[in-house]
């Protein structure tokens, strides 16, 4: 019996952090995820994660548009809560946009890696960016992850971002392409890369990566395992039990539903146990 959860990759669920900021947005989250629009306080919130038993490092990602005076306070924010909640907040996703904060994101980053409240990565988003994850405006982030030992996350893969709303709101598919994640990896083989979310529709590209790459490893947050494409579920259960972990999503996405969706897949306690726990408590620490 698993008795606790690692999270890879949520989001903050409070008024200030929450990734939907429009009603819009919001109208949207149920109808792609099936789940109602819910706002939790700073300690509603950690105390969510304590009952689920569960450990996340959490995203507050939309503030990448913003600019890096205006970024500043979110991030001393996120900083400032998770200090009081360490025995369930083990981190936090750094998103930022190149084209608009080039190297003063890298120096924030550096500096909230230097405020040493616990994980701090780089999440690179390059679909929402128009950026995609090989193009050279990353490179000083990869190295300063490097420097800082700090994994970075690539999103792959369809995004529930803009899904239902005219013209996908400006978000070219492509840009999550695993292709992207395989130059990068081939670039930098000193840097760990986590490539998240389930790759679909080029979810067997993903696959090939992971096994040609050893410095890749997989997050699937986003969608829960039903959803799974049968290449991957075989390969979750063989050849990529000591690389896939878990990621949930909250708030779009709860525990209780993708913990047990994940329990009844039919893997083994051992198979389970790692991914939902042990492959990134290692991967991390």
């Amino acid at each position: 019996m698993i008795q606790k959860f690692f999270d890879c990759h949520s989001h903050w669920a409070t008024e200030k952090g929450y990734l939907f900021r429009t009603q819009a947005e919001r109208d949207q989250q149920k109808k792609i995820w099936q789940t109602n629009f819910q706002l939790f306080s700073e300690d509603e919130q950690a105390q969510y994660f304590r009952e689920q038993n569960v450990e996340t490092i959490l995203d507050i990602s939309w503030i990448k548009d913003l600019t890096l005076d205006e970024m500043k306070p979110y991030h001393d924010y996120v900083f400032d809560i998770q200090s009081k909640n360490r025995d369930v907040m083990f981190g936090q996703w750094m998103q930022f946009d190149p084209r608009r904060h080039g190297i003063k994101a890298v120096e924030e980053f550096q500096r909230c890696v230097e405020k040493r409240v616990g994980f701090v990565g780089l999440c690179v988003n390059g679909q929402v960016t128009g950026v995609p994850a090989c193009d050279p405006l990353w490179d000083p982030f990869y190295k300063a992850s490097i420097d800082a030992g700090s994994p970075v996350m690539i999103l792959a893969g369809l995004t529930g971002i803009g899904q239902g709303l005219p013209g996908g709101k400006g978000i070219v598919l492509d840009d999550g392409h695993p292709r992207h994640i395989d130059r990068v990896a081939a670039r930098y083989p000193e840097l760990k890369i986590l490539a998240a979310r389930p790759a679909w529709p080029w979810q067997d590209d993903m696959l090939a990566i992971l096994l040609h790459k050893p410095n890749v490893s997989y997050e699937l947050h986003g969608w829960g395992p039903k959803q799974f494409t049968p290449a991957l579920k075989k390969e979750i259960g063989r050849r990529m039990q000591d690389r896939v972990m878990f990621g949930c999503d909250f708030p779009v996405l709860r525990y209780e539903k993708v913990i047990q969706d994940w329990t009844a897949e039919g893997y083994s306690e051992s198979v389970l146990e790692k991914i939902l726990c042990s492959n990134a408590q290692r991967y991390f620490t």
